[in-house]
């Protein structure tokens, strides 16, 4: 599983040409699954997001966590997360689950972070053609990847 995070002053996911999903400061998260991912991973990359002290503190440092400043989360699934480049110039995206075994693991996804952060996350909609907007704070994003945790 891997998790894209990217500290916002605000975030907006539209369809077509309404917006579905917005926030104002916190974190906008795209998620990859692949088909080695489980309960272990969802675990391991929801309790890292709600953990990530990147949020500035008195002093300007990276001290706060997203509970520290109230942020909210925007959710967007997004396969091409796992996409290999290795070979050629057309990305493979064999590692990527497909939707029948994702889309559950998503779900049970936010229900936890949801749980973890306190109140209600902002999702975009799994499979959607999806336009998102943001204004990264920072700039600062962050990689995680839960079949790597070193």
């Amino acid at each position: 599983m891997i998790a894209l995070i990217q500290r916002v002053s605000q975030a907006s996911v539209s369809i077509g040409d309404q917006v579905h999903a917005q926030i104002s400061q916190g974190f906008l998260v795209f998620l990859g699954i692949s088909f080695s991912d489980g309960l272990g991973d969802l675990d391991y990359i929801c309790n890292k997001i709600i953990g990530l002290r990147i949020f500035a503190d008195a002093d300007q440092k990276m001290n706060l966590n997203i509970h520290d400043v109230s942020g909210d989360i925007l959710l967007v699934s997004q396969f091409t997360l796992h996409a290999m480049t290795k070979k050629g110039n057309r990305p493979s995206f064999i590692e990527a689950a497909r939707p029948e075994f994702a889309k559950p693991l998503y779900e049970k996804l936010i229900i936890h972070l949801s749980s973890l952060l306190g109140k209600s996350i902002k999702t975009g909609v799994f499979g959607a053609d999806m336009q998102v907007s943001l204004i990264n704070d920072g700039p600062v994003t962050i990689s995680i990847d839960s079949q790597n945790r070193k």
